[in-house]
């Protein structure tokens, strides 16, 4: 094969190029979803399912210092919402390595980026509109917003940076298990133990004293006092900075992974 054939089968790795890829890659998961609803609907029923559990069966057990329950617990189950949906990101990889997708992506003239990164942006879109509809469900059931509308949407970019940070984890997660049924049974995991360890159902008061400095400071308790003093209408600097810092690092760490996890396996 000559240069010149080469040259125009393989056009230069450009950042125009990765992106053009990338949003390639999202379009085609993204259009897999919309044929089956009942996938994406279940990323929303599950966070849906929790927040009923403890509004209503659990809720009048637990008591919060100056304020109401749904009020303290919302914010949190926002999250949980965000972290569920993304869970789909390490079952999708999983799935596309043994299904051999991932050998005809590696055909194509593309960016070797572009299959984690369209993965991960089309499973923000996803988690986005799971929130939103958990969004709505919080209201109905009683959640208020106490501040202003820039307060509320900084609350929902701090959700929204932290569950597009945990889909890189679950990325790892995917190329590390190759099986789908393995990876759905670990990318929860984490969720829920950050969840349960943390500020989000319980005051953190209430746990043993040893357990408290780690369930304040994990980033799931960060990011969830960030967002119940943004959506309080109080100062919010200091877990937000936080928050903001957690998310950076475990994108940044878990992208490293992820990207060298993905070259091994097509090299």
């Amino acid at each position: 094969m000559s240069a010149s054939y080469r040259s125009r089968r393989v056009p230069p790795m450009t950042p125009a190029v990765a992106i053009r890829d990338t949003t390639g890659i999202a379009k085609r998961y993204l259009l897999r979803t919309i044929r089956t609803p009942a996938e994406a609907s279940v990323l929303v029923i599950q966070p849906a399912l929790i927040l009923l559990l403890f509004r209503y069966v659990l809720g009048g057990a637990i008591k919060v210092p100056g304020g109401s329950y749904v009020d303290f617990l919302v914010p949190a189950v926002f999250i949980e919402a965000m972290l569920l949906s993304g869970m789909s990101t390490s079952i999708g990889l999983a799935l596309d390595l043994k299904s051999g997708i991932i050998d005809r992506f590696r055909s194509l003239p593309m960016a070797r980026s572009a299959v984690l990164a369209g993965r991960t942006l089309s499973d923000l879109v996803r988690s986005v509109f799971a929130l939103a509809l958990v969004v709505a469900l919080g209201v109905a059931v009683g959640f208020r917003f106490h501040c202003t509308v820039a307060a509320a949407l900084a609350a929902m970019a701090l959700v929204i940076a932290f569950g597009y940070a945990f889909s890189w984890i679950y990325a790892t997660i995917g190329l590390l298990t190759k099986n789908p049924e393995s990876a759905q049974v670990i990318a929860v995991l984490p969720v829920f133990i950050l969840m349960f360890i943390s500020s989000a159902i319980v005051p953190v008061a209430t746990m043993p004293g040893w357990l408290q400095p780690v369930a304040r400071n994990q980033p799931f308790s960060v990011t969830t006092d960030a967002m119940r003093a943004l959506l309080e209408g109080g100062p919010a600097s200091p877990w937000a900075w936080q928050s903001l810092a957690w998310s950076a690092g475990i994108l940044a760490a878990f992208f490293l992974i992820a990207v060298r996890l993905y070259r091994n396996i097509t090299t």
